[in-house]
C-alpha cells in the first residue's frame, strides 16, 4: 500500500467519527410533551328541555345540565349547575353557585380565570374581558350553538341575571317565575297587565355577545314571555350556561 494511500485512509478515519460527533452535538432536543388537555367545566346546553323557560325550578335545571354533561363523559364525580339567578325571598346570585374556575370549554380552551373575571368586576378585568363567544360556547358535544346571521338564531341564553351575575331586587319577574313558568306573554295588542301585576318573562344573555346594544353574554335582554314559541321568537331556544362546580 503506497503512503498517499494510507494517509487517505487515516484522515477518513480521522474525520469521520468527528463528524458523528459534530452531528450529534447540534441535533434539537427531544421537545417536551404536550400538557394535556383540559376537561371540560362549561358548555352551553345543545338543545333546550322544551317546555320554554320551565326547568322545574334551579334543582331541574341543574340536573338537566348534570344529565348533559354526564352525556358528554363530564358526570362522575363532577357537580353541574346552571347559570341562573332567583328572586324574591331567598332569592340566589348565578355568580354565587357556580364554583370559583378556571372554567374550560369543550375543546380545553379557558373561558375564564375565575369569577370576578367572567363578570368584568374591576376596571382592567372588563376591559379585557372574558372569552366567551360563538367561537368559545361550545355546547357539550362541541359543536357551536347557531348566532346572529345564523338561521334559526339562538343566541339568547336564559340568565334572569344583572350584568355582575346578581338577582334582581325590583318587583318585575325576570326570571318566568324562578324557572317554573312555561306561560305565554302578553299577547300584542292586549291590554296592559294590572298595576303591580308583572308580565312573565326571563333575562336573557347572548352567547355570542353580537346585539342588544351592549353585547352582553349574561343579561343583554328581556324575553317576550316564558312558552317555548315566546323563546324562539325573541331569538333563542330556552339554552343554558353550565358550570362545573368542582
Amino acid at each position: 500500500m503506497n503512503r498517499k494511500r494510507l494517509i487517505t485512509i487515516a484522515l477518513t478515519l480521522a474525520v469521520v467519527p468527528g463528524s458523528y460527533m459534530l452531528v450529534a452535538q447540534q441535533a434539537p432536543p427531544p421537545a417536551a410533551p404536550s400538557p394535556p388537555a383540559q376537561p371540560m367545566s362549561f358548555f352551553v346546553t345543545s338543545v333546550s328541555k322544551g317546555d320554554g323557560a320551565n326547568y322545574g325550578g334551579l334543582a331541574g335545571a341543574d340536573a338537566y345540565c348534570q344529565q348533559l354533561g354526564a352525556a358528554a363523559g363530564r358526570g362522575a364525580g363532577v357537580t353541574w349547575h346552571a347559570y341562573l339567578s332567583t328572586q324574591g325571598a331567598g332569592a340566589v346570585n348565578a355568580r354565587d353557585r357556580i364554583g370559583n374556575g378556571p372554567w374550560y370549554n369543550a375543546n380545553g380552551a379557558m373561558v375564564a380565570q375565575n369569577v370576578a373575571q367572567l363578570h368584568g368586576d374591576t376596571l382592567e378585568q372588563a376591559r379585557i374581558g372574558n372569552a366567551l363567544g360563538k367561537q368559545f360556547s361550545l355546547s357539550e358535544k362541541k359543536e357551536r350553538i347557531n348566532g346572529v346571521g345564523d338561521m334559526p338564531n339562538q343566541h339568547d341564553i336564559l340568565t334572569g341575571s344583572q350584568p355582575d351575575g346578581r338577582a334582581y331586587t325590583d318587583a318585575a319577574d325576570h326570571t318566568c317565575n324562578n324557572w317554573t313558568s312555561n306561560a305565554e306573554g302578553p299577547a300584542r295588542g292586549a291590554p296592559p297587565a294590572a298595576p303591580g301585576t308583572p308580565s312573565p318573562s326571563a333575562q336573557l344573555g347572548h352567547h355570542d355577545k353580537q346585539g342588544g346594544g351592549n353585547s352582553s353574554w349574561n343579561s343583554t335582554h328581556a324575553s317576550r314571555g316564558c312558552s317555548q314559541p315566546n323563546l324562539v321568537a325573541t331569538g333563542g331556544a330556552g339554552l343554558l350556561y353550565c358550570f362545573a362546580v368542582n
